[in-house]
């Protein structure tokens, strides 16, 4: 046998070598698109989530003051509005307030720590604001991002059967998460998608035998969703009720079935406290108790008013801003309705596991646009797109990979489906260049003008696009030019 591993082709149970699954095109275009990480910071989130690696690296505390002024200085902070918030009010604790959690930092930690040392070895300022750390930093959340990519493609072929890679090469090109890996990278954006796409995965190989060291790993993973963004601990909602369906049926099962169920629960929740502990003690010293400050729990109101303005309105809308969650979100009605595709092999999976899984990933869209619809600034203003959804990333693959099989059983089927998809990808890229440029409301939808620029102007521009995006990148996405 060849040296080269052999992978099962989808639904044929036939082993065929990588190179003709397709699986290399996700590797290849993510070292192609290298050079497109912008390695600056711009926004005010940045700068907070940035800020807990300076201050815990070289000044050894939580006082964010030093920071906040340099990028006031620098420029990204200079606004009345990141000055009044964060250099002018303090938290409950009397320190300048800090919104983040401390999960994306601890990721970055390692490549933060390589852009010290590329500072040193080329003799740059070691100063921890200098270039080299901010770039280490953008590559490295670029890599998480296509981590995010890679295990939610993993996450379709284990749930579906079906070969995950085009669902996900056209989520990761047809959703926010492009934006939030290639143009603002220091954002927390592709590290939550890589948590959730992480804790998805995870999930999915525990809850086979639900064993004592798949509960710890599960354990772990999960305390890292809130510690990456507070409102991801939503997700770990439906793997626990997953694990309360097998626990009640194993606890029926026999006299002392209900011993296993609990042993592994205690397992789980423990480890989860153990690996959520940093977070606590960062709340603690910041805010002096552990939790958020009161400041985020003013923007809350959990009758969620804004549940289906979140999805359907111009106003930073899902929907509006990434008309392909619809179509993926179809494939998961799909799944759940027991559908499968012409000559599938509904073997790999049971039906009813199938049905029941994607009514738990439904789920977990339900608990994110409740979560996303309590927030006060619903509308996140001035960001790219419905951002709070990045975290779909491996859910919305899922679904896709679902239905592709499903309305391409012919040649034209699976031409028109091809140019379908290629139309919201691009949809996706065109939102993009008129947010960068500044030809769009950045607040609002125009979706006949937003239509024609993208389709009608943009095709001749792009090619003077993507030259000045590599030439002239501070043209981009930045306040305009006076």
């Amino acid at each position: 046998m060849s040296s080269e591993a052999l992978v099962s082709e989808p639904n044929t149970g036939r082993r065929v070598r990588p190179w003709r699954s397709g699986r290399w095109i996700l590797p290849l275009l993510f070292v192609a698109l290298l050079p497109a990480v912008t390695t600056r910071i711009n926004a005010s989130d940045e700068i907070q989530f940035f800020a807990w690696l300076h201050s815990w690296t070289f000044d050894r505390d939580v006082d964010f003051e030093n920071e906040y002024r340099y990028f006031v200085d620098a420029g990204p902070g200079r606004n009345p509005g990141f000055i009044a918030t964060f250099l002018e009010m303090t938290n409950e604790a009397g320190r300048r307030p800090n919104f983040a959690p401390i999960g994306s930092a601890i990721l970055w930690l390692p490549f933060y720590a390589a852009g010290h040392l590329a500072a040193g070895l080329t003799g740059g300022i070691t100063d921890g604001f200098s270039r080299p750390y901010i770039a280490a930093v953008a590559y490295g959340s670029a890599l998480y991002g296509f981590a995010a990519v890679l295990l939610s493609a993993a996450v379709a072929r284990r749930l579906t059967g079906a070969n995950g890679t085009t669902a996900a090469a056209v989520v990761w090109f047809g959703t926010p998460l492009l934006f939030y890996m290639y143009v603002a990278p220091v954002f927390a954006h592709a590290c939550s998608a890589f948590a959730v796409a992480l804790f998805l995965w995870t999930w999915l190989r525990v809850r086979e035998r639900w064993s004592v060291g798949g509960m710890v790993a599960l354990g772990l993973t999960a305390a890292l969703l809130p510690m990456v963004r507070e409102q991801d601990a939503f997700v770990a909602i439906a793997p626990g009720v997953d694990f309360l369906r097998w626990a009640w049926r194993t606890g029926r099962a026999q006299p002392d079935g209900w011993r296993a169920p609990l042993v592994r629960a205690a397992v789980g929740v423990a480890t989860g406290l153990t690996g959520y502990l940093p977070q606590l003690l960062a709340y603690t010293a910041l805010n002096g108790h552990p939790g958020p400050t009161v400041l985020v729990s003013r923007k809350m109101t959990w009758t969620s008013p804004h549940f289906l303005e979140v999805l359907f309105s111009p106003r930073h809308g899902f929907f509006f801003w990434t008309p392909l969650a619809l179509v993926a979100l179809a494939g998961l009605v799909w799944l759940a309705a027991g559908r499968t595709a012409p000559g599938e092999d509904a073997a790999s999976r049971p039906a009813a596991d199938r049905r029941w899984l994607a009514l738990l990933l439904l789920l977990i869209v339900a608990l994110q646009v409740y979560v996303s619809g309590s927030v006060e600034s619903w509308t996140v203003a001035g960001a790219f797109g419905q951002r709070r959804f990045v975290a779909l990333t491996p859910v919305l693959t899922v679904g896709l990979a679902a239905l592709l099989p499903a309305v391409s059983a012919t040649r034209p089927v699976r031409a028109a489906v091809a140019a379908g998809l290629a139309v919201l990808v691009w949809w996706n890229v065109g939102l993009m260049a008129q947010f960068g440029l500044h030809l769009m409301d950045r607040q609002r939808l125009s979706p006949a003008d937003n239509a024609w620029t993208t389709f009608v102007e943009l095709p001749a521009r792009m090619p003077g696009l993507v030259a000045r995006y590599f030439a002239d990148r501070e043209s981009f996405y930045g306040l305009p030019r006076e």
